[in-house]
């Protein structure tokens, strides 16, 4: 059973810089495309970024290009979010996803695994 966990999430004012991160005991996580989506209040999920199984390839929504960067440490099983500049439209609950095996700029494939959120709540 894959098990992925968030964390990182908080309270912070706009403009400020939050780290979210998500682990997995899974052996192998490292071979996989790691995704990160969002839900706002009375919203659909939505994709933000995705970094593929190497780390080179990375993937972001355009409203976060610029302030938001994926990453991860293989040899840690994590997937670090790093949010700068945050805005209060950025409010969500963020979930990592693992997705498939093969990474393609620009398709978003998610996968079946999901961690259980966590909270960001960014303040005006």
């Amino acid at each position: 059973q894959v098990q992925l966990v968030e964390s990182g999430g908080g309270l912070v004012q706009a403009g400020g810089s939050l780290r979210l991160s998500c682990t997995t005991s899974g052996r192998t996580f490292r071979s996989y495309v790691v995704n990160w989506f969002r839900q706002a209040p009375g919203k659909d999920r939505e994709f933000v970024a995705a970094i593929s199984p190497t780390g080179l390839g990375t993937y972001y929504i355009d409203s976060v290009k610029g302030r938001f960067t994926v990453s991860r440490d293989s040899a840690e099983n994590t997937v670090y979010l790093e949010m700068k500049s945050l805005k209060p439209e950025d409010t969500a609950v963020y979930y990592c996803n693992r997705g498939s095996t093969t990474y393609t700029s620009g398709f978003i494939d998610p996968g079946d695994y999901w961690g259980q959120g966590t909270q960001v709540t960014v303040s005006s």
